[in-house]
């Protein structure tokens, strides 16, 4: 059994700027269950004005939605600890002040201060040409608000919000997403789930990529980073210089230049793969798992600049990589979906506040290390366009 609450519903004009779902209002779940609640709110002011958020909390977790920005996950929080990081962007920016061509078509970053943004899904990677097409910083779908909304109570005590957002133009591609953010009561995880859909009469290329950023008390100096390394490449030269220490973060630094690395990652029986992020300490850390057929590429970008300028690591799973789409293209990694066709995936996040947990995460992705992993020592072709 289950009980849905529509928030947003722009094709029946319904809308609730305010709305609250909680254990006392709603007998869904069994009693006895902690205390749960499903809030939205309407900012107001400045550059967040209209931006709508929607809270998922339970005892241990909250999760803060956006559906005006392609449902992104602004922030959460586990038990007090801050699981994000700090933007010099400090707010939710309402899509209508983004101007994505700014700053040689930068301007995505305008408005980036997301725990979790999406990039595509026409294209992602960095500005430039796809032939006479000209493409923007990491693509529409951050950017886009979600026309639906609908809060949904189960009664084996998962809350969740799911969103629609279409990515549609006339003579263009014709994409909907349709996203799932989920957890359990007393959790100490969630779930992202999509489904994309072409729209559209003709077949359409898509990519999808997890811009999932974390920085203290989660980063810091000494934090250290699990993966199960199929093979890794350096994306350029300059990241190249800092391949020995990949997996380690160091202390803020003012004027750094960023780094990525890209990976091929090995998985359990079941196609899983999962890395985690660590304090120095080891008694904090977070995880992201998922289908490794379903998101195939992973990208690490690494940027401990100064505090003020945002302090702050970038661990993106997808379906390609964050270069340019032709290059995507010509290694064979974009989708191209039939007419009406859809593409599911998505990762679950996990948060642990104990040495014992994080030691138990970090066992798990050891697990998967079941073969020696590749080492380039400098950017290889089919991952890096300078090549």
């Amino acid at each position: 059994m289950s009980e849905s609450t529509v928030l947003t519903d722009v094709e029946r004009g319904e809308f609730r700027e305010h709305c609250r779902i909680s254990s006392e209002s709603c007998d869904v779940l069994p009693a006895g269950t902690a205390s749960w609640s499903i809030s939205k709110s309407t900012l107001r002011g400045g550059l967040s004005d209209g931006v709508d958020v929607v809270e998922i909390q339970h005892g241990d977790l909250s999760i803060s939605v956006l559906p005006t920005r392609g449902m992104g996950i602004w922030k959460c929080d586990f038990r007090g600890t801050p699981i994000g990081w700090q933007s010099p962007v400090r707010l939710p920016v309402n899509p209508a002040f983004v101007n994505l061509k700014e700053r040689g078509g930068l301007g995505w970053l305008n408005g980036f201060n997301e725990l979790m943004c999406r990039c595509g899904l026409s294209f992602h990677g960095p500005p430039g040409m796809d032939g006479d097409a000209e493409v923007t910083l990491h693509g529409r779908i951050a950017n886009l608000p979600a026309h639906k909304v609908v809060a949904d109570v189960a009664d084996d005590g998962t809350l969740s919000i799911t969103g629609t957002v279409d990515e549609c133009s006339l003579f263009g591609p014709a994409l909907r997403l349709e996203s799932t953010v989920s957890t359990r009561v007393d959790s100490n995880s969630l779930t992202i789930r999509d489904r994309i859909t072409n729209l559209g009469g003709q077949p359409t290329e898509f990519e999808i990529l997890y811009h999932t950023n974390f920085g203290r008390p989660f980063m810091e100096e000494g934090s250290q980073l699990a993966v199960p390394v199929g093979e890794i490449a350096p994306r350029d030269p300059h990241s190249a210089s800092g391949l020995e220490n990949w997996n380690r973060y160091a202390a803020p630094q003012a004027g750094i230049q960023e780094e990525a690395f890209f990976f091929d990652l090995q998985t359990d029986a079941d196609g899983q793969t999962e890395v985690l992020l660590k304090n120095a300490a080891g008694d904090l850390g977070v995880s992201m798992a998922w289908q490794k057929s379903e998101l195939p590429g992973l990208t690490l970008w690494k940027r401990p600049q100064a505090e003020a300028d945002g302090y702050v690591t970038g661990l993106e799973p997808g379906t390609s990589l964050p270069n340019l789409k032709s290059f995507e293209r010509d290694q064979g990694r974009l989708i191209t979906l039939k007419p009406g066709e859809s593409y599911e995936c998505g990762f679950s996040m996990s948060v642990f506040d104990s040495e014992a947990a994080v030691s138990e995460a970090a066992d798990r992705v050891a697990f998967r290390s079941s073969a020696e992993a590749v080492v380039h020592a400098s950017p290889i072709e089919k991952y890096s366009p300078t090549v």
